[in-house]
C-alpha cells in the first residue's frame, strides 16, 4: 500500500477555557520539512509538536497552524493593578501641579507599558495531554488522506508499469522483422556497392551475425521485465516510505528503455520505445507525491 505526501488534516476541540483548532497541509518533497505556526501559549511545547509531525508524517513539505480561541469565561488579559495604580497617583499629581483635567487619566492609564498584558498562564500537563489528542486527531485525519490519495497513486502506477509491459511485447514481437531488416539493408549495401560477386558470401554472414550480436537488444528486455517485476514487488511490500525506492526502480527501468531505443535502428521499434517512455515520465510524475 501507498501513501501519497498530499494530504489535509483538521481538528478542534475545547481544552479546559481554550478551543484549540489544529490544521495540517502536506505537500511532496524530498526531505521533511516543517513550518509551525501556534500561539505563544504553545511555545515551550514547540520541539514535541514537531517529533509528533515528523515521526507520524515522515517526509513531505508541512504546515501545520494552531490558533487558539479563548472560551467565554476565561480571561484574554491581566491587568496589573499594582503598576496600573502606581501610574495613577503619579498621573494624578501631575495633573493637579499642571492645574489639567484628571477625568482622562484612565484612558492614558490603559496604554502605559505592561499595564494591560496578555494573559501567559501556562499550560499544566493534564491540559497539555488533552492538546495532544487534538493534534493526534488532525494528524490521523491527514494520514487518511494521504492513504486515499496513496491508493489513487497506486492503481496510476499499476497501470504505467502494465502499459510498459505490454508495449515491450510489442517490441520483442517486431524483433524478428528487425533482424532480418537488418540482414536485408546490409547485404543490399554490400552488392551495391561491391557487386554480389566480389565478397565471399560466409565471410558476410559472419560479419553480419557480429554485426547483428552488437545491436541484440534481448538481455535490456530482460532486465526492463524483471526492474517492472520488481517494481510492483516494491509496491506490495509492507511498509510506508517507499517513493525514493520506487523512484530509483524507475531510473533503471529509463535506462534499459533508452538503450533499447538507441541500439534498435528501427522505425516501427522506436515508435513503441517513444510510447514507453511516455508512460514511464507519467509514472515519474506521479511517484514525486508518493511518501
Amino acid at each position: 500500500m501507498l501513501r501519497s505526501m498530499t494530504g489535509y488534516g483538521r481538528s478542534e476541540r475545547a481544552v479546559g477555557e481554550r478551543t484549540f483548532l489544529v490544521e495540517i497541509r502536506s505537500l511532496n518533497g524530498k526531505q521533511f520539512e516543517t513550518l509551525v505556526k501556534l500561539p505563544q501559549l504553545l511555545k515551550p511545547f514547540e520541539f514535541e509538536i514537531r517529533n509528533a509531525l515528523s515521526e507520524r508524517l515522515q517526509r513531505g513539505s508541512i504546515e501545520c497552524v494552531i490558533s487558539l480561541r479563548l472560551n467565554g469565561a476565561a480571561k484574554p488579559v491581566l491587568i496589573n493593578t499594582e503598576l496600573a495604580a502606581s501610574y495613577h497617583r503619579q498621573l494624578s499629581q501631575l495633573c493637579t501641579s499642571l492645574g489639567m483635567d484628571s477625568s482622562g487619566i484612565l484612558d492614558a492609564l490603559m496604554k502605559l507599558p505592561e499595564v494591560i498584558a496578555p494573559n501567559m498562564d501556562a499550560m499544566d500537563a493534564t491540559e497539555w495531554a488533552q492538546f495532544r489528542e487534538v493534534l493526534d486527531e488532525a494528524i490521523g485525519r491527514i494520514d487518511m488522506h494521504r492513504i486515499d490519495e496513496g491508493a489513487a497513486l497506486e492503481k496510476d502506477l499499476r497501470e504505467r508499469i502494465a502499459n510498459i509491459r505490454s508495449l515491450q511485447q510489442e517490441v520483442m514481437a517486431a524483433e524478428p522483422r528487425r533482424r532480418e531488416r537488418i540482414r536485408e539493408q546490409l547485404r543490399r549495401s554490400l552488392e551495391e556497392n561491391l557487386g554480389a560477386e566480389r565478397y565471399d558470401a560466409n565471410r558476410m554472414e559472419q560479419e553480419l551475425l557480429f554485426y547483428i550480436e552488437k545491436l541484440d537488444i534481448s538481455e535490456e528486455q530482460v532486465r526492463l521485465l524483471n526492474h517492472c517485476d520488481y517494481f510492483l514487488s516494491v509496491i506490495g511490500e509492507p511498509g510506508e516510505s517507499k517513493g525514493k525506492k520506487l523512484s530509483f526502480v524507475l531510473q533503471e527501468i529509463g535506462r534499459e528503455i533508452n538503450t533499447t531505443g538507441s541500439k534498435a535502428y528501427d522505425a516501427e521499434i522506436q515508435r513503441t520505445v517513444v510510447s514507453m517512455k511516455d508512460e514511464l515520465e507519467k509514472a515519474k510524475e506521479q511517484i514525486l507525491n508518493v511518501l
